[in-house]
């Protein structure tokens, strides 16, 4: 047992982490707040047209499988996951300033994807940081990762405020704005201790690839969120047009997001296995974006939006606890990478149908994405049986 005189210590330090952990999560959400809902608005401002805009938000999603999956596992072999989030978020700060810049759509769009290069590696390197704190400190990830989602949620909501003030094509400006906060907060992230094999292991990525289970649950979990893609690229543009103001649009936004800050609170006291979590976010997404696509009252979209703590939230919960529970520590930020990886191939190919899609049949293009999340429902319910024995890592006790 330590001496009593170190007991402050340790609980000061895992604080700092803590604080400076979540002030990070917040920086790096409000931008994605601000962007997700709002860069295809601005997009449409500066007079780009629908194809283009699928193309251009398709961005994001191919980085993930592309280039991500080499930052993430560079970053974890050099032991440098907080130094690359750091530098990660300069870049991104730097790319979107440069972005703001352009309105011819071929330039926008190289400039874009160098951007996103350095921006997607963000959260999968954050979440891999946040996952060696939770083994290191004892910490839930749910909490910390819940002051991020109140940040999408200001962020949305000031930016929304901001649609009926400003023209729409500053919008750009708020998105580099936060950005540049989350320079700033880059600055606090604590330092943590390596967590290095004490053995050699020759091809350990192509071992973790060789896990069944592990594929079950990136694949559904790619599924699910991916069927999130019509909501992020076409619900403010599509909402607009049935007459709803900034302000309302950044509220629905915002319904959801406190839903889903509820699930990560509630999250320690979960008791049911991570799979079943998975598989009642991926069903009630089917319902959320069938009752999207048939153009339902306010009152009734906003109850739709209040899904979102379960289509989004209760997914990523169980996704981050099956992830903690079959990828040992030491290959957390690549596991993040190639689940990351999976999602971003999907989302891809969906964000650059979707734009066509849409241009043909508008809201129906719910229907597409219901039938995904269903798909991601039925791949984690059939591996259940495989996931209920998991291999336990090894960094946190297994």
């Amino acid at each position: 047992m330590p001496p009593e005189s170190q007991i402050p210590i340790a609980a000061t330090v895992k604080r700092r982490f803590a604080v400076s952990l979540a002030l990070f999560y917040s920086a790096v959400f409000a931008v994605s707040g601000t962007h997700l809902p709002f860069f295809p608005v601005w997009l449409k401002a500066i007079g780009i047209d629908p194809s283009w805009i699928g193309l251009i938000n398709a961005l994001p999603a191919i980085t993930r499988f592309t280039t991500l999956p080499q930052i993430t596992a560079i970053a974890e072999k050099r032991h440098a996951i907080r130094t690359a989030m750091m530098v990660s978020v300069l870049a991104t700060a730097i790319g979107f300033t440069a972005v703001g810049l352009q309105q011819q759509p071929l330039a926008l769009f190289l400039i874009y994807a160098i951007t996103c290069m350095m921006w997607t590696p963000t959260t999968p390197l954050t979440d891999a940081y946040a996952l060696r704190g939770v083994a290191r400190y004892g910490l839930d990830y749910g909490p910390l990762r819940l002051w991020g989602s109140a940040a999408f949620a200001a962020g949305s909501l000031a930016c929304g405020f901001l649609v009926d003030h400003i023209a729409a094509r500053d919008l750009i400006w708020v998105i580099v704005a936060w950005a540049v906060v989350a320079v700033a907060a880059s600055l606090l992230l604590q330092p943590l201790d390596d967590v290095r094999r004490k053995t050699a292991e020759a091809h350990p990525g192509k071992a973790l690839l060789r896990d069944g289970g592990f594929w079950a649950v990136i694949v559904s979990a790619a599924l699910i969120q991916g069927s999130h893609v019509a909501y992020y690229t076409f619900s403010a543009i599509n909402w607009q047009l049935h007459g709803l103001g900034g302000l309302t649009i950044a509220g629905l936004w915002t319904l959801g997001v406190i839903a889903e800050i509820v699930v990560f609170a509630l999250s320690p006291r979960f008791s049911l296995h991570p799979s079943t979590m998975i598989a009642i976010g991926g069903l009630s997404a089917v319902a959320r974006w069938i009752v999207t696509a048939n153009e339902p009252p306010l009152a009734l979209l906003a109850i739709a939006q209040l899904g979102h703590g379960l289509t989004f939230g209760m997914t990523i919960v169980g996704t981050m606890t099956l992830l903690v529970q079959r990828v040992p520590s030491h290959q957390i930020a690549r596991g993040q990478g190639y689940y990351a990886a999976c999602s971003g191939l999907l989302g891809a190919t969906t964000s650059i149908a979707s734009g066509a899609i849409y241009a043909r049949i508008g809201d129906n293009l719910y229907y597409v994405m219901a039938a995904m999340a269903a798909a991601g429902a039925l791949v984690i319910w059939s591996a259940r049986d495989r996931l209920s024995a998991h291999p336990q890592s090894e960094a946190s006790g297994g």
